[in-house]
């Protein structure tokens, strides 16, 4: 059979420009152009449509980066076929008004998305809470959850057919899975792209489905996720697991993820501040007077020896570095903050208030001297938190 098709002049010569012509210089040519061959301006010509059509091809192509670097190094043979489908270029709804004032380059844009961000549907994202208990801030853990996700359907393989032979190409859009409808507000023209109600976007008919997931291609299956915690995690970090997520309904597509919201559970006596750690230690007032030393368990499996000095008061806080929670991405710890109370005994005998009334004039307080104590503390108090 001989093909008797017109062969495609080259774009740059339908819009009388060379190859070297800047992006404004292509918008410019088409609005001039597209004006004087407008069919709406040229009732009476019956090769005004036709002639629309190849300058806004000639547009569509050229006003795209990378349309048109394919077309400078392959032109009209680019691999892959046309970038408009099987159809070819059907046109796109421009009014006069959109030539004067709209923006071409959007209109045009939103063409070529049309046509193939269809192929590249994304499953859903999902996401589930982990709770882990406070060692795992220090040491890290690894862990497994199991989650009930639509899954890419066994039996048909995604196909969602029971025999491939049964698919066809969606006739309503062509296998583009999205149909535009253009909209008229006042003297304005709106072109609008939607999925295919057809084919709910597919671009194919199913005409004999697969039994096992009614012809959606996806199930609902349970799923083991197995995933590390990473040490110095802290509640409301979220640990993302590509395409453990739903499955995209569209066969070939990529899966979504899965996000995994952390928890972490409560520790006895520690509270944290990123990785420092902080705590209250109750001492005795004559531990607090003459100093001392106290020993208590670590989540790091060693022992922490707080030294009190002598004369110290409730309130102190004692530092010790490189005991806290590790920094993430960082070798280093935090610090452990230990905050001096007095432990004042609940019950007291008779003999032991005898006793302490004894030592009154050293362990009460002198109104004499009260004011210059007052001052005293608030003067510590300041240096200590400008250090």
């Amino acid at each position: 059979m001989v093909d008797n098709m017109p062969e495609k002049r080259d774009y740059y010569e339908v819009l009388g420009l060379s190859r070297g012509s800047s992006k404004e210089e292509i918008r410019k040519a088409y609005r001039s152009l597209a004006r004087k061959y407008h069919p709406d301006k040229n009732p009476d010509d019956p090769d005004a449509e036709s002639r629309f059509k190849e300058l806004s091809e000639a547009f569509a192509i050229l006003s795209d980066d990378d349309e048109r670097r394919k077309y400078d190094t392959f032109g009209h043979n680019s691999p892959g076929g046309s970038p408009f489908g099987p159809g070819g270029f059907q046109g796109v709804n421009i009014s006069i008004d959109d030539l004067f004032g709209g923006d071409l380059g959007g209109i045009f844009s939103q063409f070529f998305r049309s046509s193939s961000s269809n192929r590249r549907v994304k499953g859903s994202d999902l996401m589930v809470r982990h709770s882990v208990p406070f060692q795992s801030a220090m040491d890290g853990c690894e862990e497994e959850i199991e989650i009930e996700a639509l899954r890419t359907c066994e039996e048909c393989e995604g196909e969602g057919s029971a025999d491939s032979s049964s698919v066809r190409q969606c006739p309503g859009c062509d296998g583009r899975g999205r149909i535009e409808r253009v909209e008229r507000i006042g003297p304005f023209t709106q072109r609008v792209v939607s999925d295919c109600p057809s084919c709910d976007g597919e671009g194919r008919i199913i005409q004999n489905p697969c039994t096992s997931c009614g012809g959606a291609g996806r199930s609902n299956q349970t799923k083991k996720v197995r995933f590390s915690v990473p040490p110095g995690v802290s509640s409301g970090v979220r640990l993302r697991m590509r395409g453990h997520g739903e499955a995209s309904r569209i066969s070939g597509g990529e899966s979504g993820d899965l996000y995994i919201e952390i928890d972490v559970g409560s520790h006895d006596w520690f509270e944290r501040d990123g990785s420092d750690l902080l705590m209250a230690l109750p001492i005795g007032f004559a531990d607090l007077l003459l100093g001392t030393s106290v020993k208590i368990p670590h989540i790091d499996g060693d022992e922490i020896k707080v030294k009190i000095p002598a004369g110290s008061n409730p309130g102190d806080t004692i530092s010790i570095p490189g005991r806290g929670l590790p920094r993430q991405g960082s070798r280093s710890r935090g610090e452990v903050s230990v905050v001096l109370k007095l432990d004042i005994p609940s019950r007291v005998s008779r003999a032991d208030k005898k006793r302490i009334s004894e030592m009154y004039d050293v362990l009460g307080t002198n109104e004499d001297n009260i004011q210059e104590k007052i001052r005293d503390e608030a003067y510590r108090r300041r240096n200590s938190r400008a250090r």
